[in-house]
């Protein structure tokens, strides 16, 4: 084998390759600007991965804060609420209802009505009107649960749905205690209605809601001023409810008042044109009935006129709620309420009895057919009581006529006076002044019918003026507005039951009542019998009545709707100038004299009445020639 030899070539290439090698890395070396760049370089990237370190780490520890303080307000909610703790994860929005005439705001919280706008209508003072705001309204369900609580759903939160139902707008709120076990508001609000179909029901909550104790629904509400006259709206403001055999009563007006009923159907919080009725299907089995008149002053101005509420039980079935219920948020339109068919019509107050049954039958239809075709409504009342006159104007005649009749027989009822006089007497002269009357074909009470058939008009008149929301805030002449008082002038100072304004259509409606009642008393004076002895002087009351009849039109009136006024006025000059032309046109009193001469002569044949009448009147006054006689 060939030893091998050191190559000194080998070695001096290999320095070669060093040099180069230690000449590149000399040569190539950062300079010390690049070396402070690179160091800050370094600085900065270590600061990014320890702030992004503790970034990440605060993220994680407000995690865990938030998991922490949900889990505490959680464990408080459970302790609080119990089962129903998810209402505590909701916050307090709001949902709109709404169509053409009326407008629902429906809070989460307590799942009631907040806000309710009836549309195309305002206040006295222009203002939108509204039924419920600022809190003047609550709606709530008090009951207790399996775990021993006891809640309010007025401080709880709903859960709300909107859902479209064909073209009705349905909200649900719920709440909830899981996706199965809940209690449930249901709106239902249908186009161009003012009644809203409300749903009470729970789902799963047999085991939850304690059966053992009472669940009570409270209703309040304290009702808007939306008139004129503070005293005149309280007046027309009150509640109404219907029971199971549909009877309908209401609370009084006047100061407080309330009433403990059983099985009550629906509950009006009526005022005067509008009313929230809350009505349902399944009867109420009690209910405490609440009214408060907040103020009467007319001085103050006021919010609120009246303080409504309703607590009553509410009845589980198979341990669930349900209730359905409707809730009339309106005017008070005789027509509109009466399509329901719920009664409801009655609040309305058109006078009971003969009154109402005039108004409905007589009154409505003729203004409503009045009201095809004229646009002032002021117009509409004048022809309204001309047809009430034309009407009336027969039983004006047969009371004129009984009154010229009584005249002519006055000489010969003042000859009996004369020759029977004193009250031993009385019995004898009252005799034979009927038997004069009976011969002659005149009964006194033929005067008087008359008169009372008119009352009957007067009071349905009085009821519907100020009842018919058609003449609200509708003008006539210096009036502007029908249904409140037509103020001319505002006084500096308030006068008690007068106010502080003078009204027109009052005074000349007084000044009309005064010169009718002066025509009548003449009339009157001219067949009154003279005043017998013992019995009241009838002139000097008939004097009295002429003053005061006009003079409580005067106070009272002025508060009261113009429509009223209006009426009256025209109807008493009406009746002025019927009489008038009864006395100088119809009325002959020579004829009558002859006619009643002529009846003398007729064989008169004396009716049953009459008879056992004057059978009575012979046994009193043989007995009090009997009792004079012992004496």
């Amino acid at each position: 084998m060939e030893e091998k030899k050191f190559d000194f070539n080998s070695l001096i290439g290999f320095v070669l390759l060093g040099a180069i090698m230690l000449w590149w890395m000399y040569t190539n070396q950062p300079t010390p600007e690049e070396i402070a760049a690179e160091k800050k370089a370094e600085t900065e990237q270590i600061k990014e991965a320890d702030t992004n370190t503790t970034t990440a780490n605060f993220n994680n520890t407000i995690e865990t804060a938030i998991q922490v303080t949900d889990s505490l307000s959680m464990a408080k909610a459970k302790s609080q609420l119990g089962d129903f703790a998810y209402s505590a994860t909701l916050s307090d929005t709001e949902t709109i209802l709404e169509n053409d005439v009326l407008k629902l705001i429906i809070s989460n919280k307590g799942g009631q009505i907040k806000e309710a706008l009836i549309k195309n209508y305002v206040t006295y003072d222009s203002l939108p009107l509204y039924m419920i705001k600022d809190q003047n309204a609550s709606f709530n369900i008090n009951f207790g649960t399996s775990e021993n609580r006891i809640l309010n759903t007025k401080d709880l939160m709903f859960e709300p749905t909107s859902i479209k139902d064909g073209s009705k707008e349905v909200l649900s709120m719920k709440l909830k205690v899981s996706e199965n076990k809940y209690l449930e508001y249901r709106y239902e609000m249908i186009p161009g209605e003012y009644m809203v179909n409300f749903n009470v029901r729970s789902q799963g909550l047999n085991q939850t809601i304690n059966s053992a104790q009472q669940i009570t629904l409270d209703w309040n509400l304290n009702g808007y001023r939306h008139e004129k006259s503070i005293r005149y709206e309280n007046q027309q403001t009150e509640m109404y409810y219907e029971k199971e055999n549909e009877d309908i009563d209401y609370l009084s007006v006047g100061g407080e008042d309330d009433a403990d009923e059983q099985d009550v159907n629906w509950v009006a919080f009526k005022q005067h044109f509008f009313s929230s009725i809350l009505i349902t299907d399944k009867a109420f089995e009690s209910a405490k009935l609440t009214s408060v008149t907040l103020t009467k002053d007319e001085e103050i101005d006021t919010t609120y006129t009246k303080a409504f509420a309703l607590k009553a039980p509410l009845a589980l079935e198979g341990g669930e709620l349900n209730y359905n219920m409707n809730w009339y948020i309106g005017p008070n339109d005789y027509q509109i309420l009466k399509k329901y068919d719920r009664n409801i019509k009655e609040i309305v107050n058109l006078g009971w009895g003969i009154f109402g049954f005039i108004n409905r039958v007589v009154f409505i239809p003729v203004f409503n057919f009045l009201q095809g075709f004229i646009g002032s409504y002021g117009l509409i009342i004048i022809l309204l009581t001309i047809v009430v006159r034309i009407f009336m104007s027969p039983l004006v005649y047969k009371s004129y006529l009984s009154s010229a009749k009584m005249k002519v027989l006055k000489p010969e009822m003042e000859e009996i006076n004369k020759r029977l006089p004193g009250k031993e007497n009385a019995m004898k002269r009252q005799q034979e002044t009927m038997a004069v009357q009976s011969k002659a074909g005149v009964s006194p009470l033929s005067g008087c019918i008359p008169a009372l058939l008119q009352m009957p008009v007067f009071f349905a008149l009085f009821r519907f003026f100020p009842s018919n929301i058609d003449l609200r805030q509708k003008g006539f002449l210096w009036a502007d507005d029908l249904s409140a008082y037509d103020s001319v002038f505002e006084l500096p100072f308030h006068i008690p039951m007068y106010g502080s304004h003078i009204s027109l259509f009052p005074i000349l409606a007084s000044i009309a009542i005064f010169f009718y009642m002066r025509m009548s008393q003449s009339q009157q004076m001219g067949m009154q019998q003279p005043t017998q002895e013992g019995m009241p002087d009838m002139q000097k009351m008939m004097k009295m009545m002429m003053y005061f009849s006009p003079i409580m039109m005067l106070i009272f009136f002025n508060m009261y709707a113009s429509s009223l006024s209006l009426y009256y006025f025209v109807s008493n000059l009406l009746t002025i100038t019927i009489m008038l032309i009864i006395k100088n046109y119809i009325i002959d009193e020579d004829k009558i004299h002859a006619q009643i001469q002529e009846n003398k002569k007729k064989p008169k044949k004396e009716g049953k009445f009459r008879k056992r009448l004057n059978d009575a009147m012979k046994q009193a006054q043989e007995q009090q020639a009997k009792q004079q006689k012992k004496r």
